[in-house]
């Protein structure tokens, strides 16, 4: 069932094009929702629901066809049951199904490697373009799931658009989560691995002075506290950093955590229960390893962050952006409206998410020279 599952997360993200952006340095932009005019367009089969009275129609195809599987709120589980869930991952993969989409063959292989840790070791996804390249430039990347839920497997999708995209090899690094391994296993465990890629990168065709850096959601926060540390440690940079919908604080009263409250996949009470469980005691969310806006982030690499309207994180990711700036990081910022928190990775079903990944690639290709 496993290699199931692989094999159809592997196509999700084969629809992406090469496309970028035109790059905005130190800008805010708000993209509006695309409209989709072809005849294959996606349509829910009911309204939009009251958390989200704007909704993208493609956007409430997946949520509707997540929560048609009944599944109870991960907040109400232990980590082993919510681990167990379906994911926004095997909504898409079904609509895809259902709805007879055509996604091309990936463009990638991929390996899977073991990476020494402190206490034991981890596992990464090495993806590698295929193409006669022999050096290619090397993107590390930090799956989400609040540091307790997810693995690499559920976000497959990102890892290997951006890999296509950007003409990267790509380390997609599943840390330990707690609430088996409490805060800070998975801050320790994303910095070893970027320490074992800047040492291994030759070995795997990557260049060991070309490497940047993305995460999504927890692992946004984990990527540019990766950044702080190497800086800290006087250790080669990333060139530039995209963080998408990042955990960055601990204020769960911020203005989008009360406005959607509710949202689905990802609400407010669930990051209480991400909370509780990878920190132990909530006073520990008030590190600056939890709470980014209080760090300090000078010196920074170049950063994209990339936010989703309906998500309780949105505050999150437009503060520390402002903060970043402050910092005099080189900073742009991009919110999409009409979409939920997971949208990233379902380019196949979702325009704004292959805009994004589009836009992501962009910035990393320039940070690349390609």
């Amino acid at each position: 069932m496993r290699s199931i599952l692989f094999a159809a997360v592997a196509i999700l993200l084969a629809s992406c094009n090469n496309s970028t952006t035109t790059d905005t340095n130190a800008s805010d932009t708000t993209i509006a929702a695309t409209d989709t005019t072809s005849s294959n367009a996606l349509k829910p089969k009911g309204p939009a629901p009251a958390w989200a009275p704007d909704i993208d129609d493609e956007m409430l195809v997946v949520i509707e066809k997540l929560q048609s599987y009944g599944a109870p709120p991960i907040e109400s589980l232990s980590a082993q049951e919510a681990r167990k869930q379906p994911t926004p991952t095997t909504a898409v993969m079904d609509v895809i199904k259902e709805k007879n989409i055509s996604v091309p063959a990936p463009a990638v292989d991929t390996a899977g490697k073991d990476i020494p840790v402190a206490g034991g070791t981890i596992h990464a996804r090495i993806y590698t373009p295929k193409t006669a390249d022999s050096s290619f430039p090397v993107i590390v990347y930090y799956h989400g799931g609040g540091w307790v839920i997810a693995d690499i497997d559920t976000y497959d999708a990102s890892a290997k658009g951006l890999a296509e995209q950007v003409g990267a090899i790509v380390v997609s690094v599943h840390y330990r989560q707690g609430p088996e391994h409490k805060f800070p296993t998975a801050h320790n465990d994303a910095f070893a691995a970027y320490q074992w890629v800047l040492k291994n990168a030759a070995g795997m065709k990557g260049n060991p002075k070309m490497i940047s850096l993305v995460g999504e959601s927890a692992g946004g926060n984990l990527a540019c506290n990766v950044s702080i540390l190497a800086k800290a440690k006087g250790l080669t940079m990333p060139l530039h950093q995209v963080l998408v919908y990042p955990v960055a604080n601990n204020d769960m009263n911020a203005e989008s955590y009360q406005k959607y409250a509710e949202a689905k996949p990802l609400n407010k009470p669930m990051m209480a229960w991400f909370a509780t469980n990878y920190f132990g005691d909530m006073a520990k969310t008030a590190d600056p390893r939890m709470s980014l806006v209080k760090a300090n982030l000078k010196g920074l690499p170049p950063t994209t962050i990339i936010a989703a309207e309906i998500d309780p994180l949105q505050s999150d990711g437009k503060l520390l952006s402002e903060k970043l700036k402050e910092a005099g990081v080189e900073t742009d910022y991009k919110l999409y409206n009409g979409v939920v928190h997971e949208f990233f990775g379902m380019a196949a079903v979702v325009p704004d998410a292959k805009d994004a990944q589009a836009y992501a690639s962009g910035k990393l290709k320039k940070s690349f020279n390609r």
